[in-house]
């Protein structure tokens, strides 16, 4: 059984044992299967699998919301980036990723066919990642080894998207792709080891139950890092003003932002770990209804104050809203009630919306508004994991009431070393990558498009401006 976190640990753990309860059988890769062991397996694995299918769904919906929020002239570029960042992420969680999130995993680490084979650790170990035997047991963990390792690769894709869209419009392709496979390989996995490879956020009881630190706010600060010292695009600031420039296609964007919603389900349902019994499927249907809310609570949060600080309501900001509600509840999906959700998503947006502007005012230039959706909801929403008013048990049978101070200050230390850790990896990763290759087109290229520049080709060849 793959290492895991307390947290995830003890869904996993809690569902084994329910299993062994019922029919007074050991789980393990040896022993015969129940009936029920078996629909419990198949259930889980297939959790994991729809689960990992929808999440991958995301990275379509991340394509359309930001293709639609640049301009025409880039708008090529950005559809090939999201294809390219999310191979070049399930390659790079292949090759060394996913060993460095939970290391030592026995089952992927074998280059021969049999489980007599020594292991091989390290860069390597990913060539070969099941043995024959592995490939038929009915697996101890309670699920299919490859369908774990599916749905973690495509969160790990998620966290490349975020860059994406905030560095778009004035970055050369080829850096940004290394850029991606340095995140998703190395900064990405050393980082969510802490937590989910039961390391030392998880040792001092950080909780982050689907990633609005671990991948959200991940992939913020290493956007944040590559927006400042790429800096602005050309003309986005002028004499101390900002210079609207409008995406060339807001109906895209909305679909995009649709598909994310969707997606969602995925993302903080499957992070559930199980459905092969009642407590736990019952948990991912209440994950899915205060995942929805929050999405709501968000979209309603962004009109209503747009409206309010502008005078008009901003389509943009009315999306990320949705987002900032979404990726604000991931970090505890299960724990409040529904009111407390739209509660909780209705502060994502605000933040998207009050947010935007401060990054204009420090000349910070994101393009589709992906800072303040994802790292700073996410940090919002890591830090009110510990404000829950409902009863919470914690993977060592701690039960914990309201208000958690201790909780905050453990929020606050898992924030905070995240983002130091990101931040100063993300900032050699980006400054050698501008000091060898280059990292930013030329002003003439900018103003021309990098669809014909980089690509040669454009998305609307009849209507580009």
């Amino acid at each position: 059984m793959d290492t895991r976190t307390n947290t995830w640990a003890s869904r996993l753990g809690r569902f084994a044992l329910l299993g062994a309860a019922a029919t007074g059988v050991t789980l393990s890769a040896h022993a015969t299967p129940s009936a029920l062991d078996v629909s419990a397996y198949v259930d889980n694995s297939y959790l994991f699998l729809i689960s990992g299918l929808v999440v991958m769904f995301m990275a379509a919906g991340f394509c359309m919301l930001e293709a639609g929020l640049v301009r025409s002239k880039n708008s090529a570029t950005q559809a090939t980036k999201n294809i390219a960042l999310y191979s070049v992420a399930g390659i790079m969680v292949f090759l060394v990723g996913y060993h460095l999130i939970y290391p030592a995993g026995d089952w992927m680490i074998s280059f021969g066919s049999g489980e007599e084979d020594a292991p091989v650790y390290g860069f390597l170990a990913g060539f070969n990642m099941w043995s024959e035997g592995d490939r038929s047991a009915l697996d101890g963990a309670g699920y299919a080894p490859a369908s774990d390792w599916y749905f973690q690769m495509v969160f790990v894709a998620t966290a490349a998207s975020i860059v994406s869209g905030t560095v778009a419009e004035r970055i050369k392709l080829l850096p940004f792709l290394i850029f991606v496979a340095i995140l998703t390989g190395f900064i990405y996995p050393i980082q969510a080891s802490w937590q989910w490879g039961a390391g030392w956020l998880s040792d001092i009881g950080f909780s982050d139950f689907a990633g609005s630190t671990l991948v959200h706010s991940t992939g913020g600060w290493a956007a944040l890092v590559g927006a400042i010292i790429l800096g602005p695009r050309v003309g986005k600031y002028v004499n101390g003003k900002v210079n609207p420039m409008p995406g060339s296609n807001i109906p895209l964007a909305a679909l995009g932002t649709f598909i994310l919603w969707f997606g969602w389900f995925g993302f903080n349902g499957g992070s559930q770990l199980a459905a092969g019994d009642a407590e736990n499927i019952n948990a991912v249907a209440i994950i899915f209804a205060n995942t929805n809310l929050a999405a709501a609570g968000g979209v309603v949060a962004a009109m209503l104050l747009t409206l309010l600080l502008f005078k008009k309501v901003d389509p943009t900001m009315v999306f990320n809203g949705a987002i900032g509600g979404l990726v604000a509840i991931t970090a505890e999906p299960l724990a409040p009630e529904l009111w407390e959700s739209i509660l909780i998503g209705a502060a994502g947006g605000a933040i998207v919306v009050v947010t935007v502007p401060m990054l204009d005012k420090l000349k910070i230039d994101d393009v589709v508004g992906a800072i303040p959706a994802h790292l700073f909801a996410g940090i919002f929403g890591t830090l009110v994991v510990a404000a829950n008013s409902k009863e919470m048990e914690d993977a060592l049978g701690h039960v914990t009431y309201g208000f958690d101070a201790g909780q905050l200050l453990t929020q606050a230390i898992g924030v905070a070393a995240i983002g130091a850790f990101v931040v100063v990896t993300s900032t050699i990763a980006w400054l050698l990558l501008k000091f060898t290759l280059g990292i930013r087109i030329s002003e003439e290229d900018e103003i021309e498009g990098l669809d014909k520049t980089e690509l040669g080709l454009e998305a609307y060849p009849e209507f580009t401006k």
